[in-house]
């Protein structure tokens, strides 16, 4: 179940956008991350899971539920025995911001890997029935699926070896899902970080190949995960662009993008959309400063926006008491006037 203050988060920030991606939600217990964290792993969340679909439809924007496994992300206080898993038994770099891990993970057994891919699965019917209109497979931030894409993270030697194939199957499961279960369009889509810290690791050009295997499992839209939109890439490639740039140009409108990292303004996003050739621009901690940012900039009421919270700002921006918490807890997350 969800407390009234997330629903009223939420139902606060459904007027003018298109669509929500929830936070992320755990496909299983294995998995979970965070406190407080949204579970979409038993068939008892769906009830909760409606509500919250009913408060983002209630101002006229899409509902997409983001899912979610933490592999050796997961924080082991949270999961049973405390024993986290991954595609092979490597460890985490330990600062992870919020937590730090410092455990090496189990590998998931071929078996067992098949068994994660139901989990996502009966997620997504279990999105479908709650009356969501799609889900969002996050493939980012150094997750379980992006441990498998991963050549840091990913030494198996079965067939899981292929760092795409999770991903493709988890399409493949979904899209199954969707068939026998949606009785209206439902959409899947797929987030994904760029590059990687460690080496070996993820770069530009295992990114392009991943890119490329997701157009061909035709995935509905892809879905960048990046602190800045305008950070340059690092590795696989040489350009003077932007990693935005780049994959927009490489995509070449095969599939929608969206474009993500430090939004804050309406003149952001509108370069994103130009110079960056995204399809759509997601916007994070600016609509949780001002939850009617985009109604002002339809109405041409920008002079109005809030950038900045204050300490008693709760409440006006309709935030839940344990993020209003980090907020103020962790220095340099939100622009808070102190």
């Amino acid at each position: 179940m969800y407390s009234q203050e997330e629903l009223d988060y939420y139902r606060e920030r459904a007027n003018g956008v298109g669509t929500i991606i929830t936070a992320c939600a755990y496909v299983s217990k294995s998995g979970k991350g965070f406190n407080g964290q949204m579970g979409i792993d038993h068939d008892g969340t769906i009830k909760g899971l409606s509500q919250l679909a009913e408060a983002i439809h209630s101002g006229g924007a899409k509902g997409i539920v983001q899912l979610y496994h933490g592999g050796r992300l997961a924080v082991p206080r949270l999961i049973p025995n405390e024993e986290t898993v991954s595609a092979s038994s490597i460890a985490p770099l330990e600062d992870r911001g919020f937590y730090s891990i410092n455990k090496a993970p189990r590998a998931l057994t071929t078996e067992e890997v098949y068994e994660t891919i139901t989990n996502f699965g009966e997620a997504t019917r279990r999105a479908i029935e709650a009356g969501f209109d799609g889900v969002e497979l996050h493939g980012a931030s150094g997750y379980l699926i992006q441990q498998f894409v991963s050549p840091h993270s990913n030494y198996r030697t079965d067939e899981f070896q292929h760092t795409a194939l999770f991903s493709l199957k988890l399409i493949d499961e979904v899209k199954k899902v969707i068939q026998q279960y949606a009785t209206k369009p439902f959409l899947i889509g797929y987030r994904f970080s760029p590059e990687e810290p460690e080496t070996p690791g993820i770069t530009m050009k295992e990114t392009f190949s991943l890119i490329d295997e997701l157009i061909q499992a035709d995935i509905d839209y892809l879905h960048i995960a990046t602190t800045d939109a305008w950070a340059k890439p690092r590795r696989g490639i040489i350009s003077e662009k932007s990693r935005t740039e780049c994959i927009a140009e490489y995509i070449n409108k095969r599939v929608p993008l969206i474009g993500v990292g430090s939004v804050h303004t309406p003149d952001d996003a509108a370069l994103l959309l130009e110079k960056g050739a995204t399809d759509f621009v997601a916007i994070g901690r600016a609509l949780i400063v001002d939850p009617h940012w985009v109604e002002k900039v339809e109405k041409s009421e920008v002079d109005t926006i809030s950038f900045h919270l204050k300490h008693n700002d709760k409440y006006q921006a309709v935030i839940p008491t344990p993020l209003w918490k980090l907020i103020l807890e962790i220095e340099g997350w939100f622009p808070v006037e102190r």
